[in-house]
């Protein structure tokens, strides 16, 4: 989850952790962080997006913008601001971590969200990803199972305004039915099988971007077609935290 961690290989290149104006006109009910223009960290976060995203191919200017855009410092605690924008997942409460945000643009970019996208989040761990996610989509609805987590994901993304975003505290391997149909659904910690009830939410096109395994564990999107069929795509070897919850109590899949 946000709280994960990743080694991720891109572009030649070994990615060590797990976790705007520019994005066009600004819908109702969107974030309202500060701007770039009057933001002391807008320069860190200008490098951040220039030599840790785009330098691996993270190429969709909304995802770029909102990168930009999120004060990722304000998601670590006080002593770790100053690490805020490097390259590699901090520390959180809960012994938990903010995920890498060259894993954070890649997973959001891998969605593909539409406009006026509804989201499902897997794991809200700091806020960072859901903010993320609330700069693209209409619509974000986030699960996190540590109830320290979920509340202090709550109340951070509602001082900055993520009004469009909204967290509830518990398991999310049967997702949020209630929400469903999703444009994408991200999962930021590894089931050693696919929740089925994730899929079953995927709406007609939608995406879900989950890593997937044990020991060794691959990033994979799932595509929804129209008909119904799920195209599976192996992305990059990841590391993550299990998935923890009831998908511990299914089966494991047989080689």
């Amino acid at each position: 989850m946000t709280r994960s961690w990743a080694i991720a290989l891109a572009l030649s290149c070994l990615c060590f952790g797990l976790a705007a104006d520019g994005c066009g006109p600004r819908r109702e009910g969107q974030p309202k962080v500060q701007s770039a223009s009057s933001d002391p960290d807008d320069a860190r976060r200008a490098r951040m997006v220039e030599t840790q995203i785009q330098a691996r191919g993270v190429r969709d200017p909304r995802v770029l913008a909102a990168m930009r855009k999120v004060p990722r410092h304000l998601f670590v605690d006080a002593a770790e601001r100053g690490r805020a924008y490097e390259d590699h997942p901090l520390p959180i409460a809960g012994s938990q971590t903010i995920s890498q945000p060259y894993i954070v643009a890649l997973m959001t970019e891998l969605l593909e969200l539409p406009e006026k996208a509804r989201v499902l989040e897997i794991g809200t761990g700091s806020g960072y990803q859901s903010a993320v996610l609330g700069e693209l989509a209409a619509e974000v609805y986030s699960i996190e199972i540590v109830p320290t987590l979920a509340r202090s994901a709550t109340e951070k993304l509602k001082q900055l305004g993520y009004a469009n975003v909204t967290v509830r505290e518990g398991d999310g391997y049967r997702g949020w039915p209630e929400h469903a149909p999703f444009d994408g659904i991200i999962v930021t910690a590894a089931p050693e099988r696919i929740p089925e009830p994730l899929l079953e939410q995927l709406g007609p096109g939608g995406r879900m971007v989950i890593p997937v395994g044990g020991f060794f564990q691959e990033l994979k999107v799932f595509t929804k077609q129209a008909d119904g069929r799920v195209v599976e795509k192996d992305v990059l070897p990841v590391r993550f935290v299990p998935m923890t919850g009831e998908v511990e109590s299914q089966p494991t899949p047989k080689d």
